[in-house]
């Protein structure tokens, strides 16, 4: 399915840039069948895809150390949750690959709670910001987000697991928290949102 890179099954077979067989605006799914190209599970896909690529541009800048390594785990556990969305409903097993469980939602929030314990607890809402790193796992929350928002689109019309939607919505959640303590790391302080009073011209 498209927005998953390189063409070819998830192990075991060479994998084609291009085969020509989406020229028509439809992409194949695993399990037989095809589907058009801005269906509600295609975009579901992509918002993953996204999401995917965004982390790892914030893993390039948290580079080898602890926090780099759980992004770098997330992003495969992403690839898993994308090969299921890219798969017909019913047909989960022809990937031949371990799927998303319910203590991939617990370990993050362990991580959760882990992080927290480092970190000054919020007392108002903050910009998005920071370091390099920090700024864009902001970034990467707000594609989570969405991804969550499509994948509860296209489980209106074909079964999604729930254990994908409670995944991304976790997920949403350690972002912005790691978001804050890559900063704090580098001892940048947070901004926080402060609304100009509507008297103000």
């Amino acid at each position: 399915m498209s927005g998953r890179g390189p063409r070819g099954k998830v192990h075991g077979e060479p994998m084609k840039i291009y085969t020509r067989t989406g020229d028509t605006g439809t992409t194949g799914v695993f399990g037989g069948g095809r589907v058009d190209k801005d269906s509600p599970r295609v975009d579901a896909c992509g918002d993953v895809d996204e999401l995917n690529a965004a982390l790892g541009v914030a893993r390039a800048e948290l580079g080898s150390q602890h926090a780099g390594a759980w992004v770098e785990q997330i992003q495969a556990e992403l690839f898993t949750l994308g090969a299921e969305l890219s798969c017909a409903p019913g047909k989960e097993a022809r990937l031949g690959i371990s799927l998303l469980g319910a203590e991939a939602a617990t370990r993050l929030e362990r991580q959760i709670d882990e992080l927290e314990a480092e970190l000054t607890p919020l007392t108002n809402f903050i910009l998005p910001g920071g370091t390099t790193a920090g700024a864009n796992l902001h970034l990467a929350r707000t594609i989570c987000r969405r991804a969550e928002r499509r994948v509860l689109s296209a489980r209106r019309l074909a079964s999604v697991r729930d254990e994908l939607v409670v995944y991304l919505n976790r997920l949403s959640d350690f972002l912005f928290v790691l978001a804050r303590h890559a900063n704090k790391q580098a001892g940048k302080t947070e901004t926080a949102w402060n609304p100009r009073d509507r008297s103000e011209p």
